[in-house]
């Protein structure tokens, strides 16, 4: 039983990570229809920043505040440079433009940073809390909850805002929007930052735990991303069930099969969901008017 609970304590640690970076992919698919490559590469901007900002003699909690504004103006920048230049281009030019901003970010981080693993400290300290025979670390507990504050934060800002809603009358249809007076180009830029501001406080969570490299955006932007097919591309609820879900497939692949085939377990099963559900668990069945 304690080895069970021991697994789900880390499934649903990972599993928080690639909620955060679902709901980033999320974010940007419902206000441009864009799948972000390059979202992976906003969480080890998060870590990496903070890891050197630190280092350099800024408090803790400084360093990744400041981390989190940076990685935001990066994906304001990606949006402005980027993408909203080609805005009228084919959506498979802009996931390739996003593809081309990832490897050109891991590119500078490679030149800025080094290529060395690194960590920071945690919270709260190192020492484990044991939960009927299971440990659990005290940043664990930190990852999963700033996962659900982010995702309570984002609930709040589309339901409760007018500039949540703004953004999802644009991601309903782009030209009715505009016809009503909502600033499309703002609400792509707030997209773009939202979602790198995530990315970032992931890798800022996550760091402690699992140390951070120039080249751990690869990784996580395909996890995230199936993830978020796995809950339904487009559903913010979606995005956080189908990151638990990947996280507690690969920690019980790891832990009663074999390390080795977590990441292929992950993936037949999502594509397993997918073949019966193509629109994911919780996404919409498109129509089409004839």
């Amino acid at each position: 039983m304690s080895e069970l609970l021991q697994f789900v304590f880390s499934g649903v640690t990972v599993g928080a990570v690639y909620a955060l970076v679902a709901l980033g992919f999320t974010i940007i698919y419902n206000a441009s229809d864009v799948v972000n490559f390059s979202q992976g590469e906003f969480v080890m901007l998060g870590g990496m920043t903070t890891v050197f900002l630190h280092a350099a003699g800024l408090p803790l909690a400084a360093a990744a505040i400041l981390a989190v504004v940076i990685a935001a103006a990066v994906g304001i920048a990606l949006n402005k440079l980027a993408i909203e230049p080609a805005r009228n281009a084919s959506v498979v030019t802009l996931i390739i433009i996003t593809i081309g901003a990832s490897i050109f970010l891991r590119g500078v981080a490679q030149i800025v940073f080094d290529k060395q693993l690194h960590r920071f400290p945690s919270f709260s300290g190192d020492a484990p809390f044991v939960v009927a025979g299971a440990t659990i670390l005290p940043q664990s507990l930190w990852v999963v909850f700033g996962a659900a504050v982010v995702f309570l934060g984002l609930y709040g800002f589309f339901t409760r805002t007018l500039t949540g809603k703004a953004v999802l009358a644009t991601a309903n249809n782009r030209l009715a929007a505009k016809l009503v007076g909502v600033n499309t180009n703002f609400v792509m830029t707030l997209s773009f930052a939202l979602s790198a501001a995530i990315g970032a406080v992931a890798g800022v969570l996550v760091t402690p735990i699992t140390l951070t490299s120039y080249d751990i955006g690869i990784t996580l932007a395909l996890k995230g991303f199936a993830a978020a097919m796995l809950g339904g591309m487009g559903n913010p609820f979606g995005a956080l069930v189908g990151g638990l879900a990947v996280g507690l497939i690969e920690a019980m692949t790891a832990g009663y099969i074999s390390s080795s085939y977590k990441d292929a377990a992950a993936f037949i099963v999502i594509l397993a969901v997918l073949f019966v559900m193509p629109n994911g668990m919780f996404g919409k069945t498109s129509v089409n008017r004839v």
